[in-house]
């Protein structure tokens, strides 16, 4: 009887530190996920087209160098995820799969999460003017 009790206790107790332990690097693998897709979203936003900005002062992304800006981010971070331009705004979606520790034992290999990010391009509203 004390046999079976400490066997079913014991599992409880694994199963428990699983979930705290699994489900904490769960969440810190989904905050890297939605800071590295802000951070790609904003490389990209970065991509403006210089010569129509040194002309008419118009802030405008480049399509294609904000889709490669922001893909060059995310190659530099290792994990895989989309990049989108919409107009002067890119959005990034990045996708972790985080293994489990504790929580594998049960069968449960791994979880995938996945953060959005997105950046627009715009003219410094609140920069400072530049002495005469």
């Amino acid at each position: 009887m004390v046999t079976a009790f400490v066997v079913i206790f014991t599992l409880a107790l694994l199963l428990l530190a699983g979930l705290v332990i699994d489900g904490g690097l769960t969440l810190a693998a989904r905050v890297k996920a939605i800071d590295e897709a802000q951070a790609a979203a904003r490389a990209g936003a970065q991509a403006i087209n210089l010569p129509l900005f040194r002309s008419t002062g118009q802030v405008t992304l480049d399509p294609d160098q904000a889709q490669t800006a922001a893909r060059a981010y995310l190659a530099a971070t290792g994990n895989p995820g989309t990049v989108t331009v919409d107009g002067d705004q890119v959005t990034v979606a990045v996708t972790i799969t985080q293994p489990m520790q504790i929580l594998g034992l049960a069968g449960i290999g791994h979880l995938t999460v996945t953060g959005h990010g997105s950046a627009v391009a715009e003219h410094g509203v609140n920069a400072p003017e530049a002495a005469p």
